[in-house]
């Protein structure tokens, strides 16, 4: 018996660690290839047990044992992995948005110096003390929409803001997600606004306004919580990369001083084209929701969506982050929108996660979170120094592959209504 639950046992982690290779087919594999990537040195250890020897080992349990083995192997892989990535990560930074760390006038807390700390994956780290209000920002029709502010317990003068848009597949709606990242920057001299917007029913382009909505807000009344109105950048994951991405490139404000997208969709057309695998996610089904049909019927709406479409020489600095086996949100969408960036000449840096999948960042001192800390608190020290160096624009499609008639395309108006 005891040989025959050492190989089941290896079977188990054998079959776990592999979730850590390929990508996800299914929600239930989904959440264990997070678990595997991001608390897989965790299971590493559990998966000493089957290596234990016995008296009685047979040909059965040796065959579990190595499996067991192997399972081990490719559960501290992603560890390995990003410990390699992130030893040249600094560096980029360094060339992207110069070596200068933001002097924080306020704070005992030191931003993180280095990508990935391996005391952290084996103990959390600690988040100072902040101070947490709620506010609504915007009412429309039946929908009164909140904002979480994050900000520094102690005393503080005028403060860079970052407002952060939550994901949820423009369905679902909370200001309470990741709220460790959201507390971490503000014991580092950051005001965090962690703000709602409409979800389905409601149709695009009411997230993008109610973004919009959020910044407006934030530059009359940020001064109430110790908010520079002159330095905000905004971040958004998955959907809320979309809007975060959609709204800094069209806000044409100076004042957007940057923009973090954690595997956001970059070009919805891109995406209904290329969706996730139907048994994961129903992409198109998700988009015909959001955006009133198919390309080929709402064809105006996928581009006015699609933040690729108007990036600009004036579109602020952008921070990409993104798993490279992320089977929700292709990669290639990221990929996609640096290449635009380059050409217009925009400050960017991409960040690759090659082991890392859709929702990594879920465990805050896990691989994916160490890095994906790192990379949000250096990209602000850089673009929140000096005064905004940016011309102010019109927002407008810089997009080559399309006819020049379709920059003239309109962007849908709002009116507040469900639809």
């Amino acid at each position: 018996m005891t040989n025959l639950l050492r190989l089941l046992g290896g079977l188990l982690f054998m079959g776990l660690a592999a979730l850590a290779m390929f990508p996800a087919s299914n929600p239930i594999f989904w959440r264990a290839s997070i678990a595997a990537t991001e608390w897989g040195y965790w299971v590493a250890i559990a998966a000493l047990l089957p290596l234990i020897p016995t008296r009685d080992q047979t040909r059965v349990g040796k065959m579990g044992g190595v499996l067991s083995l192997g399972a081990i192997a490719l559960l501290v892989m992603p560890v390995v992995r990003a410990s390699e990535m992130s030893r040249g990560l600094p560096a980029e930074f360094d060339a992207r948005f110069g070596a200068e760390r933001r002097v924080r006038a306020h704070v005992a807390e030191e931003p993180r110096e280095e990508p990935l700390a391996f005391p952290e994956l084996l103990r959390p780290l600690q988040l100072p003390p902040v101070r947490h209000e709620e506010r609504a920002f915007r009412t429309t029709g039946n929908d009164r929409l909140m904002l979480d502010v994050y900000r520094p317990a102690y005393e503080h003068g005028p403060l860079p803001g970052l407002i952060v848009v939550h994901g949820g597949n423009w369905q679902h709606s909370s200001t309470s997600e990741f709220v460790a990242l959201n507390a971490y920057l503000a014991g580092r001299d950051y005001v965090v606004v962690a703000i709602d917007y409409r979800a389905a029913p409601t149709r695009f382009p009411a997230g993008r306004d109610d973004v919009l909505a959020a910044l407006a807000y934030v530059k009359v009344y940020g001064h109430e919580f110790g908010l520079d109105p002159s330095r905000i950048a905004l971040l958004g994951r998955s959907a809320g990369g979309q809007l975060a991405l959609l709204a800094a490139y069209t806000a044409g404000d100076p004042s957007v001083r940057g923009v973090v997208s954690i595997y956001g969709p970059t070009d919805l057309e891109f995406g209904y084209e290329h969706p996730a695998p139907s048994g994961l996610f129903d992409t198109r089904a998700e988009l015909d929701e959001y955006l009133g049909g198919p390309p080929a019927s709402a064809g105006d709406t996928y581009f006015a969506a699609s933040p690729i479409n108007f990036v600009t020489a004036s579109s602020p600095p952008t921070l990409l982050i993104h798993g490279m086996k992320d089977a929700i949100v292709s990669p290639e969408e990221s990929a996609r929108l640096e290449e635009r960036l380059q050409e217009a000449g925009v400050r960017h840096l991409f960040v690759r996660l090659p082991w890392a999948t859709h929702g990594c960042d879920k465990s805050f001192g896990g691989p994916c979170g160490q890095i994906a800390t790192y990379a949000v608190e250096r990209f602000l020290d850089g673009v929140m120094l000096g005064s905004p160096e940016r011309k102010t624009a019109p927002a407008r499609s810089a997009r080559g592959a399309r006819k020049s008639a379709d920059a003239s395309r309109p962007i849908p108006k709002s009116g507040g209504a469900r639809f």
